[in-house]
């Protein structure tokens, strides 16, 4: 009796530690099942990309800003013609001068001494001349009485010829020595400002015209010049006598009325671009040749044109595509024309609609049906398009 009693128990035991670890078990197998799909929710969220979108804009006209580069209308490196030494500067940078004005002084000793030399050596060929011209006169007088041969004579009278033109040659070589001379006077060759002072008293100077040997500099800074590189797609819709505005960083808020003067008639194979002239009147000389500038064209546009930033646009195999988002927050690639580059955005002639919501700077990869999430920094104008 007590035997099968405590085999009746021991049954009932083992069959609660069965029950038990069952339990144990299947709570282990539903939690690893919620925390797969836990996970596999998070990696789904975490797949989804964010985006911001934009919305075409539409403008009846447009705007082209581009980099410049500033120049001096006139702009006249001086260098020295003749060696010695810089005696004295009359003129310094900032300086404005006039045409004619001397700049400075070179002594040059060699020069000096070199003219003396030559003006010695004329005036010996100079007395010689006149001894021969004598000699040939004499000689003449002599064979017309036939006193003398007439190879005797021809002979004095080549004589005096060849000392002439000794003495013609001496004399030019004075005028050159003379005209060296002259050069030790740097002088202004126009009204304008010295930009650039490269010596100093007691320097060496020597005759040059390499790039940076220049002594001084003189600039027009009354009017300047102003250079751009407008890409090929624009170049039609620029004219001489356009008008721009021009802006410099040093002088913020301010424009300066610029118009075309002339157009290179030739596109740069390296950037694509056709440089173009400016001029800007600087009366006031608040603009600095050198400078980097901005200039701003005002080009008529289509009306009802749309336009997106560079940065929305996809180029592929499949030729350029604008990426949009649907009611459902899926991708639409849509292929689209360009029309012309403003630089900060570029007209779309045709692919897509003013009320589209279109992705600012899509991912890579990007394909048609991806889900997507909404950035809300997107706006609530665009937000409200869901």
């Amino acid at each position: 009796m007590s035997t099968k009693f405590m085999g009746s128990r021991g049954s009932r035991a083992a069959l609660g530690i069965v029950i038990v670890a069952g339990v144990v078990v299947a709570a282990g197998a539903i939690s690893r099942h919620s925390q797969s799909q836990e996970l596999h929710a998070s990696a789904e969220a975490r797949s989804v990309p964010t985006v911001k979108l934009l919305a075409p804009t539409t403008n009846a006209a447009s705007t082209l800003e581009l980099p410049a580069r500033v120049e001096a209308w006139a702009r006249a490196p001086i260098y020295a013609r003749t060696s010695g030494y810089l005696q004295s500067y009359k003129v310094d940078i900032g300086q404005p001068v006039k045409a004619g004005q001397v700049l400075a002084i070179i002594e040059t000793p060699d020069v000096d001494q070199q003219l003396l030399q030559a003006q010695g050596e004329l005036a010996v060929a100079r007395s010689t001349l006149a001894l021969a011209d004598t000699t040939a006169a004499r000689w003449k007088t002599l064979r017309a009485v036939n006193a003398v041969s007439a190879q005797e004579a021809e002979e004095k009278l080549g004589d005096s010829t060849a000392k002439r033109a000794s003495v013609q040659a001496l004399s030019a070589n004075v005028e050159r020595m003379q005209q060296m001379q002259r050069y030790a006077k740097l002088i202004a060759p126009f009204d304008g400002v010295v930009t650039a002072r490269n010596t100093d008293v007691g320097a060496l100077i020597s005759v040059g015209g390499a790039a940076g040997s220049e002594l001084f500099v003189v600039s027009d800074l009354s009017r300047l010049r102003v250079y751009v590189n407008v890409p090929q797609r624009q170049i039609a819709l620029i004219k001489p006598g356009a008008k721009a505005q021009l802006s410099v960083p040093e002088r913020d808020g301010k424009t300066y009325a610029a118009t075309v003067v002339s157009l290179a008639e030739s596109i740069n194979t390296t950037s694509g671009a056709m440089l173009v002239q400016l001029s800007v009147d600087n009366a006031a000389h608040e603009l600095v040749p050198g400078a980097f500038a901005n200039v701003r064209f005002d080009l008529p546009g289509g009306a009802g044109t749309l336009s997106v930033p560079p940065g929305s646009l996809i180029y592929g195999k499949n030729g350029v595509q604008v990426a949009t988002v649907d009611a459902r927050n899926r991708v639409m690639l849509k292929p689209v024309t360009l029309g012309r580059d403003l630089g900060s955005v570029v007209e779309i002639a045709s692919g897509i609609a003013p009320n589209e919501r279109v992705i600012d700077s899509p991912p890579d990869g990007i394909a048609n049906g991806d889900q997507v999430q909404v950035a809300p920094a997107a706006g609530p104008a665009l937000a409200s398009n869901k």
